[in-house]
């Protein structure tokens, strides 16, 4: 489905029990952001994998990579003292052609820089080089490794996956990634292979340290639990499994109005491949861009105008209130 057919899919199940009505109730509504402190980018949409339940549809077919205007016009939003962050994420950031330009720009800022990464690209020849860089820049990395089992990851990312992100986490850690006091941050995310929420982010923590480090050998800093959000291949998952109705229905059910103050919305803003800014990494697969009256592309960044913009909601954003809560950066509570 394109995104709008998927628009018009998620209205419909919105039409009972909207997410707009939901934050009346809790006096949520409008829901409005309170900074811009993290500077989200998506850099390309090309990917070595295609993977089951990836939201943005990434995969080796696709062609879309932000200009190096836009990036430069990233550098210089990221430049006021309001943002903290920067987020870059894909696709496969590393297939980009102009990350390490990038990167080493970036970090000369000395502001917190991480990249999203799936890792097993990290082992092929013409990206391999990227070990050497993120070491060099500092740069976190965010490694996604949805299930301890083989053959969950394998179910969701594609045959003989598991032993690469693995191989690649040792690569890693052999840089000092993960290590003790090494300054060097590698973070991992799980998250559902199929159509429930998450468990306690804590707990699992715990299992994936003790496992990867008993079998593998592998140390990481930290595990970020997210819930999956309809949107995307995702959706298309669970429209063609036939549990499309079932799942939003789960989420609703599992509505925390606790987790509405802290969604990532609220202090994130999310810069698409053609520089288009949006509320989130899901509302631009939606094609749902920031309120009107803010400004609509990284090239005329406002940040007073953006760090106080009313929010776009969508039945969709019940994934981000679901339980203890879903954000880029894990659970919220």
């Amino acid at each position: 489905m394109n995104h709008t057919e998927q628009q018009e899919l998620l209205d419909e199940l919105d039409r009972s029990g909207s997410f707009a009505d939901r934050l009346k109730a809790c006096a949520s509504y409008p829901l409005c952001a309170q900074s811009v402190e993290t500077l989200q980018m998506n850099i390309t949409r090309r990917c070595n994998l295609c993977c089951r339940h990836c939201h943005v549809g990434a995969s080796p077919d696709r062609s879309e990579e932000m200009s190096r205007e836009d990036m430069e016009a990233c550098l210089r939003a990221a430049d006021h003292p309001g943002i903290k962050t920067l987020d870059i994420t894909g696709g496969a950031p590393e297939m980009h052609p102009h990350l390490a330009w990038f990167l080493r720009e970036a970090a000369r800022m000395r502001k917190r820089l991480l990249v999203r990464s799936n890792a097993s690209i990290l082992l092929e020849r013409m990206y391999e080089r990227f070990l050497d860089i993120y070491a060099e820049t500092g740069v976190e990395v965010v490694v996604s490794l949805p299930n301890l089992h083989r053959e969950r990851t394998e179910r969701m990312r594609g045959s003989d996956v598991f032993d690469r992100i693995i191989a690649a986490l040792g690569e890693l850690n052999a840089r000092g990634y993960g290590k003790p006091d090494a300054g060097l941050v590698l973070d991992l995310v799980h998250n559902p292979v199929g159509a429930f929420l998450p468990g306690s982010q804590q707990a699992l923590e715990e299992e994936y340290r003790t496992r990867l480090r008993r079998d593998y050998g592998i140390e990481f800093n930290h595990l970020y639990c997210l819930t999956n959000c309809p949107v995307g291949r995702y959706l298309d998952f669970l429209r063609r499994s036939g549990n499309l109705e079932h799942y939003i229905g789960l989420l609703k059910g599992a509505f925390n109005s606790t987790a509405v103050g802290n969604v990532m919305c609220r202090t994130t803003l999310s810069v698409g491949c053609d520089g288009r800014l949006f509320d989130c990494d899901f509302n631009q697969i939606l094609d749902l861009a920031v309120s009107s009256d803010a400004s609509t592309h990284i090239c005329d960044f406002n940040y007073e105008e953006l760090a106080h913009r009313e929010i776009v909601v969508r039945s969709h954003c019940y994934s981000c209130t679901a339980g203890a809560g879903s954000s880029c950066q894990g659970a919220l509570q």
